[in-house]
C-alpha cells in the first residue's frame, strides 16, 4: 500500500511511522511511505503558504496553489487511482470499519491542514472525503494523519505477527475487547482467572465473548445498539448483568 502526505511537516508523519508495528510495515515492503511538502511548490522568496482570511478574524489560511502543485505532484508520482483524504474536525468520525475500508486500498493521499484550515475552494475541488479521529482540534492534520497510518498499516496481512491479533481488537466486531493477562500467575495485585488457565477453549472463547460484551456494557452501552447481538450474545450479556447483581458490583474491572 502507498500513502502520500502532504504536509508542512511530512518528517513528522514519517517519524511517527517509523516505529512499531508501522515501522515493520515498512520495512517488510508492505506499506510506502511518501512525503510533499507544498513550500517546495510554492512561489517567491519566502515560500509562502498561507495568508490572510477573507472577511477578517484570526489566523491565517492555507492557498490554494501550493497545496494543488503538491497534489499534482503525489498524484503524477504514481499511476494508481487514489483518493483524497483531508483530515479535519468537520469530516466524518474515523472508526475500525472506516479503517478496514482504506487497508483494501492500493493507495491513498493523506491532507494535512495547519493555522484555520484550507481555502475551501480547494477542498471542494481536490478533496474525496474528509475524516475526524475527534471531537477536538489540533494544531495540524499530522497527528490525525498518523493515526491514520497506524490503523490501516497494522491491518495489511503480514503486518502482525499474528493476523488473528487485528481479528481480536476492540471495535473489530463492534464491541470493546476483553481483558487481557500474562505471567506471573499470582501477583499482588490480583490473580490471573483461572479459566484462561484450564485449557479449555471453548469455556476461555466463553469467558472473552462474556467479559467483552460487559466491558462493552458498562463503558460505552452506545455500541451496544449498533451491534448485531445473537441469542447467545444477549444470553451472556444477561448473565453478566446477574452475576454483578449477585455481588453487588457497581464499578467496572
Amino acid at each position: 500500500m502507498r500513502i502520500d502526505v502532504i504536509s508542512l511537516f511530512p518528517e513528522f508523519v514519517a517519524q511517527c511511522a517509523a516505529f512499531g508495528v508501522t515501522g515493520r510495515a515498512g520495512e517488510r515492503g508492505l506499506l510506502q511511505l511518501h512525503g510533499w511538502n507544498p513550500r517546495d511548490f510554492a512561489q517567491g522568496n519566502y515560500r509562502r503558504v498561507d495568508e490572510r482570511p477573507f472577511g477578517g478574524g484570526p489566523g491565517m489560511v492555507m492557498m490554494i496553489d501550493p497545496l494543488r502543485a503538491a497534489l499534482q505532484a503525489a498524484r503524477e508520482a504514481d499511476p494508481r487511482p487514489t483518493r483524497v483524504i483531508y483530515l479535519s474536525p468537520q469530516g466524518v468520525p474515523f472508526t475500525q470499519a472506516r479503517a478496514r475500508e482504506l487497508a483494501t486500498r492500493e493507495r491513498m493521499v493523506l491532507l494535512c491542514g495547519r493555522y484555520e484550515g484550507i481555502d475551501e475552494r480547494l477542498i471542494e475541488a481536490e478533496v474525496d472525503e474528509e475524516l475526524s479521529i475527534g471531537d477536538y482540534v489540533l494544531s495540524g492534520g499530522e497527528l490525525a494523519a498518523a493515526v491514520v497510518i497506524d490503523a490501516v498499516a497494522r491491518l495489511q496481512e503480514g503486518a502482525l505477527g499474528d493476523d488473528q491479533s487485528a481479528v481480536q481488537d476492540s471495535f473489530e466486531d463492534g464491541l470493546l475487547d476483553c481483558p487481557h493477562y500474562t505471567r506471573p500467575v499470582e501477583h499482588e495485585l490480583g490473580q490471573v482467572p483461572p479459566v484462561l488457565m484450564s485449557g479449555n477453549h471453548a469455556q476461555i472463547a466463553r469467558w472473552r465473548r462474556l467479559e467483552s460484551l460487559g466491558r462493552t456494557w458498562r463503558r460505552r452501552p452506545d455500541l451496544l445498539d449498533e451491534a448485531a447481538l445473537s441469542k447467545t450474545d444477549r444470553a451472556l450479556l444477561d448473565a453478566y448483568r446477574a452475576r454483578l447483581a449477585e455481588i453487588g458490583d457497581d464499578s467496572d474491572g
